[in-house]
């Protein structure tokens, strides 16, 4: 237990520290990472299980929130695609200057070597994207959305490496595995509906979570990727967000054991640690060419500049190319401490850049032409309330609940907002009129042709952290009617009125039809 105080103990004040610094903790825990290997602390044997866990409950965490037909979309597969491909070839090239000018474990390499290393740096990390994305409550907004689908097609390409590097042909026993998906995720659905909020709805998650990695282990595949399908296999339903959000804090907790692995790659020499940071240089090139595969989509700057910025960082899946080629007598056992110096180092500058990225955005604006608005991606055109006097954002059951509320009973003209593509088609079919737009978009207000009719707005996003962001652009924008929130938590509810909501109702109190009840009536109470 003396270890493990000494652990939690050293890595509390690395992140504090850094913390007060007003950084994210995060970094603390590199810090933390690479100071006690440093000083000869010997690395706590269990501690790769708890960051292999953390990044299981991360996965499945995304999964439960991803929608498949994001990963089918062309900005996201073809970005991916282009930008492995074009980030290979610079990376080929930067290292191929590097061992000409005979720069120490370069030297003497074969080109495919350096391919092989290039394709390591050319894919970012999943564990730190969602980790920002949730820091800054952005997790739903559409970019957030375009990077996470980018991730998770670099997840799947970096299985299919992986296996093959590995030579680990597939179980025969995979196939009946695949084929059973469907059915066995209906029946958790099913098995699901059946169980009370509360820790055995958490513990069932971490259930799930596990028997998808172990599932897909034991046939031959990528365990983490199993994961990852089992919580998609979940995704949509009721309580998701609710089984999402209870997971969050063990999630987090376990992650720290991620970052604080990284700094255990090996004893640190100058030319290991030189090399790791001479890789950042390539990080700007990376940026550029997600910015421009992103733009050439036709979406606007905000989200090709802000995306691009995310996914600026290396991932820790070249540790894993790295430590197979060391295997394989590619590369020195050195070369790991290399790409833990490139991971962290690229953790650390994407961290900075990203906490200044609107400034970044608001250089890239000078520089990058403007989409022509006609010409824009069909997610990001400008966006009209027409002759609303209502408007309900995020069009789920309580959403649903209040825009019937608020046009039957108190005859306003009513427009819903969702940023599901599947679900905006099925209310439009249903006759309600919706339009496709992410409420939680820093830029939402900026695009509205007009809002000054609108007498009342109601905010029913299913996570706390979209309804909160779309408040704080709501005030920003000067709006001056009645706003009505949904909270998930008692805490949610003083927090939201803080911000400026006039209503707020808790979740279990009827929600929807309670929303426009209320809504309504501060309305008539402004009259």
């Amino acid at each position: 237990m003396g270890d493990v105080a000494f652990f939690l103990a050293a890595t509390f004040a690395a992140g504090l520290l850094i913390s007060l610094l007003r950084l994210p903790a995060l970094l603390g825990f590199l810090v933390a990472g690479f100071v006690l290997s440093a000083a000869g602390v010997r690395e706590l044997p269990y501690l790769d299980f708890i960051a292999e866990l953390g990044v299981v409950l991360l996965l499945f965490g995304i999964g439960l929130k991803l929608d498949v037909r994001n990963l089918l979309s062309r900005e996201v597969w073809v970005t991916t695609v282009g930008h492995v491909a074009l980030s290979v070839a610079a990376g080929t090239g930067f290292l191929w200057l590097l061992a000409l000018v005979g720069y120490p474990l370069l030297a003497g390499l074969a080109p495919g070597t350096l391919v092989l290393i290039a394709f390591a740096l050319a894919f970012s990390s999943t564990v730190f994207v969602i980790k920002v994305l949730e820091d800054k409550n952005e997790l739903e907004t559409f970019y957030g959305r375009v990077a996470i689908g980018i991730l998770v097609m670099q997840d799947i390409v970096a299985v299919v490496f992986i296996a093959t590097a590995e030579e680990r042909l597939p179980s025969p026993w995979s196939v009946p595995l695949v084929l059973a998906l469907l059915p066995l995720g209906w029946l958790a659905r099913r098995i699901w509906g059946h169980i009370r909020p509360g820790e055995l709805q958490a513990l069932y998650g971490l259930a799930l979570a596990l028997g998808g990695f172990a599932a897909f282990d034991a046939v031959g595949l990528e365990g983490d990727l199993g994961a990852l399908v089992v919580g998609m296999l979940l995704a949509g339903h009721r309580a998701a967000g609710e089984l999402s959000d209870q997971l969050f804090t063990l999630k987090d907790l376990l992650l720290v054991g991620f970052f604080i692995s990284i700094g255990y790659g090996g004893p640190a020499t100058t030319s290991t640690v030189g090399l790791g940071l001479a890789m950042l240089l390539l990080l700007p090139v990376q940026v550029l060419i997600y910015v421009w595969l992103l733009d050439r989509h036709r979406l606007r700057r905000r989200t090709s500049v802000k995306a691009g910025l995310l996914l600026g960082n290396y991932s820790e899946f070249g540790l894993i190319v790295v430590a197979a080629a060391v295997s394989g007598g590619l590369l020195e056992e050195s070369w790991l401490v290399v790409m833990s110096v490139a991971v962290a180092g690229s953790f650390v500058l994407a961290t900075l850049v990203n906490a200044r990225s609107d400034t970044v955005l608001a250089l890239a604006r000078r520089i990058m032409p403007m989409h022509p608005p006609e010409d824009v991606h069909p997610h990001e055109r400008p966006i009209s309330f027409g002759t609303a006097r209502a408007v309900v954002m995020g069009m789920g059951r309580i959403g649903h609940a209040a825009y019937d509320q608020l046009q039957d009973t108190y005859g306003l003209e009513v427009l819903g907002v969702e940023n599901r593509t599947h679900r905006v088609e099925d209310l439009q079919a249903h006759g309600l009129a919706i339009v496709e737009a992410d409420a939680a978009d820093g830029d939402f207000w900026s695009r509205l042709e007009s809002s000054h009719q609108v007498d009342i707005v109601v905010l029913a996003m299913p996570f706390h952290g979209a309804s909160r962001l779309a408040l704080e652009q709501l005030v920003a924008s000067g709006y001056t009617g009645v706003v009505a929130v949904v909270a998930g938590y008692d805490s949610e509810v003083s927090s939201f009125v803080e911000l400026g909501a006039d209503v707020v109702v808790h979740v279990f109190e009827g929600a929807g039809a309670t929303l426009a009840e209320r809504a309504a009536e501060a309305l008539s109470d402004r009259g």
